[in-house]
């Protein structure tokens, strides 16, 4: 699960600082307040990579979703694109928790075979 959702985090990464750039030519907004909400944004993509595996991750992943998706208030494109990234993080939760499942079952499988106990039993 790791991996899926570390790879939808880095492409959100990338895809706030590109809605960055747009937000900055609304003139309304001011350049700091700009890079200030989406470098903060940007932290917690990479933060949220290293934390996914700790209680509360994934609700945090999920709150950034949100997030993504209400930052189209000021970029319009940031609709679709959060939607896109809710879908993609949807995906990577529920198959990436399968291939977890997947994994341990082979590896109590192999154990099995092998005649000794399961590296989680220990």
């Amino acid at each position: 699960m790791r991996t899926l959702c570390s790879s939808t985090l880095i492409g959100e990464f990338f895809v706030i600082g590109f809605a960055a750039l747009v937000a900055m030519k609304d003139p309304g907004l001011s350049t700091t307040a700009v890079w200030t909400v989406s470098g903060v944004a940007m932290l917690l993509c990479v933060l949220l990579c290293g934390m996914l595996t700790r209680p509360g991750g994934i609700a945090l992943g999920w709150a950034l979703q949100i997030a993504l998706i209400a930052s189209g208030l000021v970029v319009p494109t940031m609709y679709f694109m959060g939607a896109v990234f809710a879908a993609l993080w949807w995906a990577s939760v529920h198959f990436g928790r399968k291939v977890d499942e997947a994994k341990a079952r082979f590896a109590a499988q192999a154990a099995e075979a092998s005649g000794s106990a399961p590296a989680d039993a220990a």
